[in-house]
């Protein structure tokens, strides 16, 4: 009934023309609630993030195959926001094995994401990876992960503390520490930043043109973008929608990322030039 509000609508030429922000496409996960009703939900953190900071509209995808197609997600949204959730990538899509230690997966959320990213990369519409969503990325590429990094020797436990406020699991806990001079030191004005960390997995091998721009004390992965893709495609291994509004690293990305998704919008509704 009120889809029009929101809506694009076409000129004459065609074109869309956008009434409104730009859309964020939140993927969305599965849960149970009392151990019994199926929903698809994002945190409200996330929605925050996009609505405040990036400056767009926030909406959450239900991510499953039999709601809707890629082609379809990207014809409605300017970008997406690839989050966190408690479910991992199978990892039947980089060629291993399922354990115990690979904790829960999301079937459906792997069939929507990943061909998502991949076309995302391919378009240069805008992707930003949070978590789960850095994982993501890397695999849709072709890249591998552990399911486990406190396992290997020398690394650090980067998992959620398991008692505390959200405050306390969501506060500042290792610093990260970005290529000098590279994608994210330009962006953020700082070589170093203390970020939260709430994740068992982590990456092995980068996926094809996956570059790792920011590494954790103890040689952890913790930021990447896409070389030589044409939109914008940064993810982070931790979750920088907490407090972003009030956190400096989180605004400055969110703040180019909500860029990148009007940027995109504008190219969408650009008048087709004729020749004469």
């Amino acid at each position: 009934m009120i889809c029009w509000i929101i809506s694009r609508v076409t000129g004459s030429n065609g074109q869309r023309i956008s009434m409104t922000r730009p859309i964020i496409g939140i993927i969305g996960n599965s849960y149970l609630i009392d151990g019994s009703y199926p929903v698809h939900a994002g945190g409200q953190m996330n929605s925050d993030a996009v609505a405040q900071v990036a400056d767009c509209i926030p909406m959450i995808v239900p991510t499953d195959p039999r709601f809707m197609s890629v082609d379809e997600l990207l014809e409605a949204c300017d970008g997406f926001l690839l989050t966190g959730g408690r479910p991992n990538v199978h990892p039947e899509e980089y060629g291993h094995e399922p354990t115990e230690a690979h904790g829960t997966f999301d079937r459906s959320r792997d069939a929507i994401s990943l061909p998502l990213v991949r076309a995302c990369v391919e378009r240069g519409q805008p992707i930003f990876g949070v978590c789960r969503g850095f994982q993501e990325v890397n695999v849709a590429l072709g890249g591998t992960l552990h399911p486990e990094i406190r396992d290997l020797p020398g690394r650090e436990n980067h998992r959620m503390p398991p008692d505390g406020t959200i405050e306390e699991k969501f506060a500042l806990r290792h610093s990260v520490k970005f290529t000098e001079g590279g994608v994210f030191h330009r962006l953020l004005g700082e070589a170093e930043v203390m970020t939260n960390t709430l994740h068992g997995q982590g990456i092995i091998d980068p996926g094809r043109g996956v570059v790792i721009d920011g590494y954790a004390p103890d040689g952890t992965p913790e930021a990447i973008y896409v070389e030589g893709a044409r939109g914008f495609t940064l993810s982070v291994q931790w979750h920088p929608e907490y407090n972003a509004a009030a956190d400096p690293v989180s605004r400055a990305l969110f703040g180019a990322f909500g860029q990148a998704a009007r940027d995109w919008a504008a190219g969408r509704s650009a008048p087709v030039r004729r020749s004469a």
